[in-house]
């Protein structure tokens, strides 16, 4: 397989769950050290693949959602992950094209590729911002996002599989807090988080790896996501479910719990 050029500032020596995310998704843009680590996980969880494309299906039913009955036009999409099909600016502009999105990552390969990101509807506007999610106020304040967002009008956050890449001990709480203070009242906050209820063992195992690899993992329960990321706010039916549960498209089969064993939520800032 080959290897995604080369850029500045890209340490292909080392793993970064964003290239490894897209090696899930079946995408090209991740190195030997993420597909080892890749590998490793899926060795204990064969199953996560699964879990990624119904995580990837959920933010499209949940940002289609947002722009067309909840009416929301500005997006902030934090943890964006590598451009593949169906992002978010994509989704909301298809419903609604004056809709605006800004991305933000810390991967340096998402911003060398963020130009695929930046292809907007002619009316709408997008930007990205090379940041981390542990620095929130560089996010708010960062000139690209005043640009293309009003603050002042109902915003969606957006936090697909970000927050169990954030352990207790960088304080995820304050992190969602300074975000969802700088919303104003109508806004919401979209977030998913790999939790322990039906495959327990693998993703401890693969909390091992990843830590094992130098990245930043954290184990936490549906209940305790829950809390987290949508205390005091109003949670849009039907609520914190499995990811494939979330109004799903269609009566067709779906994956067990254990294939997804991946919690989402919409919820409202009252």
């Amino acid at each position: 397989m080959e290897n995604p050029p080369i850029v500045p500032d890209v340490d292909s020596s080392r793993p970064h769950m964003a290239r490894i995310y897209d090696y899930f998704l079946g995408g090209a843009n991740h190195f030997a050290a993420d597909r080892e680590t890749a590998e490793k996980i899926l060795q204990t969880n064969p199953t996560i693949r699964i879990a990624a494309r119904e995580n990837r299906a959920f933010l499209g039913r949940a940002v289609r959602y947002l722009a067309a009955e909840a009416g929301i036009r500005q997006f902030l999409d934090i943890g964006t992950g590598l451009p593949t099909a169906d992002n978010v600016h994509e989704v909301a502009q298809a419903v609604a094209p004056a809709s605006r999105v800004v991305y933000v990552d810390n991967d340096p390969l998402i911003l060398a590729q963020a130009q695929a990101l930046l292809n907007s509807a002619p009316a709408g506007r997008t930007a990205y911002i090379h940041a981390d999610l542990r620095a929130p106020r560089k996010i708010l304040d960062h000139p690209a996002l005043l640009e293309v967002l009003d603050l002042s009008q109902p915003t969606a956050l957006v936090m697909l599989a970000t927050l169990h890449l954030i352990q207790d001990d960088d304080k995820p709480a304050e992190i969602i807090a300074a975000l969802l203070d700088a919303l104003p009242v109508g806004s919401y906050f979209v977030a998913s988080h790999i939790t322990m209820e039906h495959a327990g063992d693998a993703i401890a195992a693969g909390q091992s790896t990843m830590r094992g690899a130098g990245l930043s993992a954290q184990a936490r329960t549906s209940s305790e996501f829950a809390r987290l990321a949508f205390g005091g706010m109003e949670l849009v039916p039907p609520g914190v479910v499995l990811v494939s549960e979330w109004r799903p498209a269609g009566d067709g089969p779906r994956p067990t719990p254990t294939e997804v064993n991946c919690y989402g939520g919409v919820a409202r800032k009252p």
